[in-house]
Formats: structure tokens, C-alpha cells, sequence
């Protein structure tokens, strides 16, 4: 199913995970992943926008020493 994974193993791990974070924590922690997961991709995307970020914050701080 799952890069070799079948039925019985996602259960034992969807149990593991159940005992381990609890059923509050488990949506907070895959909302937090997705949002990283989505913030890397746009990050990805447009290389560009970060580093002209970079260099106009560099300039800044030039001209305040």
C-alpha cells in the first residue's frame, strides 16, 4: 500500500501514535506539518523573492553601522 506497508502495520502505527500524542494533539501536530509542507513548496517555487529579500535587508543594515 504505502511503500510496502500494509493494513496491519498502519494500524499498530495509527495506535502508537494515538498512545503517544494523544487524539487533541495528533491534528495539531499533521496541521503544523502541512503547513511547513506548503510554506517549503511556495519557498521552492520562488527562489527569487527570498533572496531579493536577503539582499535588501542586507543593505539596511549597512547603512545603520
Amino acid at each position: 500500500m504505502f511503500g510496502g506497508l500494509g493494513v496491519g502495520e498502519l494500524v499498530i502505527i495509527v495506535i502508537l501514535l494515538l498512545l503517544l500524542f494523544g487524539a487533541k494533539r495528533i491534528p495539531q501536530i499533521a496541521r503544523g506539518l502541512g503547513e511547513g509542507i506548503r510554506n517549503f513548496k511556495s519557498d521552492v517555487k520562488e527562489p527569487d523573492r527570498l533572496s531579493e529579500g536577503e539582499d535588501s535587508q542586507s543593505d539596511n543594515e549597512g547603512g545603520r553601522a
